[in-house]
């Protein structure tokens, strides 16, 4: 090859009106205005079994209560289970919720030495639950 000559291309078919090249892709491999690169979105993780039990426990459901129908999460459906079972003098019941109060208890005590939190509450409950496990001990035949 000589210097004056230039290197020799194929022909276009087609002209185009701008460079392409680097950041300057051909014009029917852009994105068309108003489509999205990532149109499916980001690939979904799996959870964790933490957040799959919170979102399993926070789902909403209809319970008849009183004769009424009522919206509230699973958890509070659970526990108001839990408290009534209790309230019948379900021994079972009852164990599991002073363990929960003690729970509820220790981790308030840790948060803050100074002013327990809802301390004269969580003594109504006990108390009421030594009643309800003392009048069933009494009428409990022998």
């Amino acid at each position: 090859m000589a210097q004056d000559e230039k290197p020799k291309t194929a022909p276009s078919d087609t002209k185009r009106d701008y460079q392409v090249g680097y950041g300057k892709p051909p014009l029917h491999s852009r994105f068309k205005k108003g489509q999205s690169g990532n149109p499916r979105g980001p690939p979904l993780f799996p959870k964790s079994l933490v957040a799959d039990l919170l979102d399993a426990m926070n789902q909403r459901v209809v319970v008849a209560e009183n004769g009424r129908r009522r919206r509230m999460t699973k958890r509070q459906a659970m526990i108001a289970q839990l408290v009534n079972k209790s309230a019948t003098a379900d021994l079972r019941a009852t164990k599991m919720l002073l363990d929960m109060l003690r729970d509820i208890e220790s981790q308030a005590e840790a948060a803050s030495p100074d002013q327990p939190a809802h301390a004269d509450v969580i003594e109504q409950l006990k108390a009421k639950l030594r009643r309800l496990a003392e009048d069933y001990d009494q009428s409990k035949p022998e």
